[in-house]
């Protein structure tokens, strides 16, 4: 019990600013929205106010119109303006029945947030959406964590806008590679950033091993139950720092140690997986990204 009121004081902030968002889009789309869920760590647990995103997913009823991203866009900016670091981390998922069974393209629900809403969806208003929601197959998610984390992790620029929570380049130009070389430059960035460079592996090679949501604590269970994984103490570490930060000495030192072997056995296990899949451009972007690590 005091662990679940813990977590729920934890996402007390987060709940508001989902709170806020809610009413903003009722608003703006009206009878359109027929569902409005909570998704990631607001839904399945372990947000935290220092590092989490705010993830709200959108059900718009058909048929799809061009205008509605238009519309998605504004509503989301002036949310994110209202103030707040979490206000600024809201990241908004929508789709129509249409677009989510895969009949017609449009909206934006990548693979992975897909899964989290049929596995996690908390619903916040209107009618539960989800049958005839695709399911992703695991080779469908592999991949679309393989293309976020080129863009998000391995500073590709092919895809880097597709991306969220992380940027190719950040407002001082540096490349995610230049971080994970540098580990004295990714301590300094703060907890936020060092724990998401350190856990999107852990749960990519989750949802590519298993089909599954990689929540972070999931994820991270999971690769430390895998016998002879490099990086073990840096990947418990980063579960503690979500909540609690390290000082940045003591980041930067096992950031040093361990860091580099963590990439290079998640790149390594998705080459092989890449190519299995018969994905071979893919796991040629990937061997670059490996060469421009150890340059």
């Amino acid at each position: 019990m005091h662990g679940q009121q813990a977590d729920a004081g934890q996402a007390e902030a987060g709940e508001a600013v989902l709170a806020q968002a809610l009413a903003a889009f009722q608003t703006a789309l009206g009878p359109r929205l027929i569902a409005a869920y909570a998704l990631g760590s607001l839904a399945h647990g372990g947000f935290s106010p220092l590092v989490s995103d705010v993830d709200l997913g959108l059900v718009l009823d058909d048929p799809f119109r061009i205008k509605d991203r238009f519309t998605i866009r504004g509503v989301t900016s002036a949310v994110r303006a209202g103030g707040s670091p979490l206000h600024q981390r809201l990241s908004v998922f929508w789709g129509t029945p249409s677009t989510l069974r895969g009949a017609v393209n449009g909206g934006r629900f990548p693979p992975l947030d897909r899964l989290d809403l049929l596995e996690y969806g908390r619903l916040l208003a209107g009618a539960d959406a989800r049958d005839g929601v695709a399911r992703p197959g695991r080779a469908e998610l592999m991949v679309a964590g393989a293309q976020f984390a080129l863009g998000a992790l391995g500073g590709d620029p092919d895809l880097g806008d597709r991306v969220k929570g992380l940027v190719t380049r950040d407002k001082r130009g540096d490349d995610p590679v230049r971080e994970v070389r540098t580990p004295a430059l990714l301590a300094s960035r703060g907890p936020r950033r060092v724990t998401k460079v350190v856990l999107f592996p852990v749960r990519f090679l989750f949802t590519a091993a298993t089909g599954r949501v990689g929540t972070n604590a999931l994820a991270a269970e999971h690769y430390l139950a895998s016998p002879g994984v490099p990086a073990a103490g840096l990947v418990a570490a980063a579960v503690g720092w979500r909540a609690e930060p390290p000082a940045e000495d003591v980041a930067a030192e096992l950031l040093g140690r361990e860091l580099m072997p963590l990439y290079l056995h998640y790149i390594d296990d998705h080459i092989a997986r890449l190519d299995e899949a018969g994905r071979q451009r893919l796991a040629g972007r990937f061997r670059r990204w490996r060469a421009r690590l150890l340059a």
